[in-house]
């Protein structure tokens, strides 16, 4: 098995023969690596980062690829979507991701070439390739490059370099797409992706570092990291987070007891985890 120094040699000898690079860039723990080696290896000004900013992404996202940006030295293209108006996602089929990815790496395609750039990457990685991932086929249909993939770093790889190169998003809690917090086959809306972000965003404050608020009709049902459930649950605490959430419009708050779990929403399907978390 290789060692993670040997595969981060493989990704910088892949990057190398890009020359310019456009980077789809969220702001979380892989795309962040990604863009940070790039831009170590091909300079900055060969380097940009396309961020699509849309209702399914959390705020907080946004705000974290900006200043990651300003650290790197990296010029950032903001993409405007609305992923809801591209016909399949709205519906919240189990071919959500796909349509939607279709579109947003679409748009960040057409971004890249008006900038001069060619060549656009993702941040998918070795581990992703073993999940329920519907997105994944539409990024390949587009010819998006993935080399993280390509070099075999897993995410135990990526926040390791991460942490060595000092990059501030190593230990960042893993995020995901607002839709996985929604039930197949349950329409998205704006009103209802708001304020689930604003929950997650409230516990967060809190000091929930890893938190998803799924909605079950007008039940929230609260996955907290599980070192953080007995915390959640303490009468105090879970009073006044039933309080904030539903002031934000929730019936009925519930705490899962089994805690934090990649792909929930996707339990009772078969195929394993969501292309989101």
């Amino acid at each position: 098995m290789l060692e993670s120094s040997e595969k981060l040699a493989a990704l910088k000898r892949r990057l190398a023969g890009q020359g310019r690079l456009a980077v789809a860039f969220s702001g979380g723990v892989d795309s962040s690596f990604l863009l940070a080696v790039a831009a170590e290896e091909l300079g900055a000004a060969n380097v940009v980062a396309i961020t699509v900013k849309s209702a399914l992404a959390p705020a907080f996202e946004l705000e974290q690829a900006v200043w990651f940006c300003e650290d790197c030295g990296v010029r950032q293209v903001v993409v405007e979507a609305d992923p809801l108006a591209t016909e399949g996602v709205r519906e919240n089929g189990v071919e959500r991701c796909y349509h939607c990815k279709k579109g947003i790496f679409g748009l960040a395609l057409e971004a890249a070439v008006r900038e001069g750039f060619g060549v656009l990457a993702d941040g998918t990685n070795a581990d992703d390739a073993g999940d329920f991932r519907p997105g994944s086929a539409a990024v390949a249909e587009l010819g998006v490059a993935s080399p993280l993939r390509d070099a075999s770093m897993t995410k135990d790889d990526i926040r390791r370099l991460s942490r060595q190169m000092g990059l501030r998003t190593w230990d960042a809690p893993s995020c995901a797409c607002l839709a996985t917090r929604v039930p197949y086959g349950t329409p998205l809306d704006p009103d209802m992706l708001g304020r689930i972000d604003a929950a997650e965003d409230y516990l967060r404050h809190l000091g929930f570092e890893q938190v998803r608020v799924r909605v079950h009709g007008d039940v929230a049902r609260l996955e907290v990291g599980r070192t953080q459930v007995a915390r959640m649950a303490d009468p105090a605490t879970r009073m006044d987070v039933a309080a904030e959430l539903k002031r934000l419009g929730f019936t009925y708050i519930c705490l899962d007891l089994e805690g934090f779990r990649t792909g929930s929403m996707n339990e009772s399907i078969e195929g394993g985890d969501d292309d989101a978390e």
